[in-house]
């Protein structure tokens, strides 16, 4: 494995007035790795994703990507480098189809030419299992197809690290189990992977290391099992009780 980290946050914080979202947060992700992260309802995460894209912009700390400071960059300039995400509630242009939806991304986040931009759309509406449903309007598509349809616009921009955000959420068990063999997938090619998720059994099985976050600061990190099994873990994630 590579030594330098594809991504590096370092002793990043982000506060909204007094309030303190995210608090000297330093965690790293190797290439080719995939970093699963949990913690409570407002422990920060969703937000550390928001800075990791370039969403927002850190109250102090930074960003490294590929080893390149990122920290000013906004979130189309990082798109660009390589950094995808995909959003916990999917908005798609539900009058657009899926096709045209992921069109947008790779023209627009992706920056390709329109040949580029065409081809780059139906490989990845295929790695998403959405290939079928190309011509159906984003307004007609079941809750996991527009899930879907939120993996296949970020893949169309070829990112090299791909931001998950509770991609699973409000799925059925069978939804999810499809789900993970598509994330599963993706992370076979190379592509690495920081997956914030609720269910918590599905990223145990495709992550690699797991990091744990509480009031926007690291709790626990490593092994996955280990992580989930640490006594601090199971003290503040969901009250205790874990799916």
């Amino acid at each position: 494995m590579i030594d330098r980290p594809i991504v590096e946050v370092s002793g990043l914080s982000k506060r909204f007035g007094n309030l303190a979202v995210i608090d000297d947060l330093s965690f790293s992700l190797a290439p080719g790795e995939a970093l699963g992260v949990v913690g409570p309802n407002g422990a920060g995460k969703t937000t550390t994703l928001n800075l990791i894209a370039g969403d927002l912009r850190p109250t102090t700390g930074s960003v490294r990507f590929a080893g390149e400071n990122v920290t000013q960059l906004g979130s189309n300039r990082r798109c660009r480098l390589g950094v995808g995400r995909t959003s916990q509630v999917p908005r798609p242009f539900e009058g657009l189809s899926a096709f045209e939806n992921v069109l947008v991304g790779a023209s627009f986040g992706g920056h390709l030419r329109r040949t580029e931009a065409i081809d780059a759309s139906v490989r990845a509406l295929e790695r998403a299992g959405m290939l079928d449903r190309a011509n159906v309007r984003a307004g007609e598509l079941t809750l996991l197809q527009r899930k879907r349809l939120e993996l296949a616009r970020a893949l169309a921009t070829s990112p090299s690290v791909l931001l998950l955000d509770e991609i699973a959420g409000g799925l059925t068990e069978a939804e999810v189990s499809e789900l993970v063999e598509t994330v599963k997938s993706i992370h076979r090619d190379g592509v690495s992977i920081i997956w914030i998720e609720h269910i918590v059994h599905a990223l145990l099985s495709v992550v690699d290391r797991m990091l744990a976050m509480d009031y926007g600061r690291l709790l626990v990190e490593g092994d996955p099992h280990e992580v989930m099994a640490s006594e601090a873990v199971r003290h503040v994630y969901m009250g205790g009780e874990l799916e």
